[in-house]
């Protein structure tokens, strides 16, 4: 039996964006720093894995401030939920043998 992986979204191809998606799928809001945290990269990889799924419309910004300190904070769109998901049944099909 052939197993199509072309529901597959090539935008989580990569480990870090399928972890920034994965943590804002469980979060509302998570500020940079947090998700560097979160998945142990520098600033100069999430920032690009980052742009890259904004770029997408996967993920949107919203910044402020924090007394005087500037803070960014991501969340995922309803577009990049519903890529997301679907990526994920993808993976759970593949996983269970079963054919789209």
């Amino acid at each position: 039996m052939k197993i199509s992986i072309n529901s597959f979204h090539k935008a989580f191809e990569s480990r870090i964006r399928l972890g920034i998606m994965s943590a804002l799928a469980v979060n509302d809001m998570l500020d940079f720093n947090t998700l560097k945290e979160y998945l142990d990269v520098t600033d100069g990889n999430l920032a690009s894995h980052i742009k890259a799924l904004e770029k997408e419309g996967f993920i949107d910004v919203k910044k402020s401030f924090v007394g005087k300190k500037p803070n960014t904070k991501y969340f995922m769109t309803n577009e990049g939920k519903k890529a997301f998901d679907n990526h994920l049944k993808a993976l759970e099909n593949l996983i269970r043998g079963v054919s789209e």
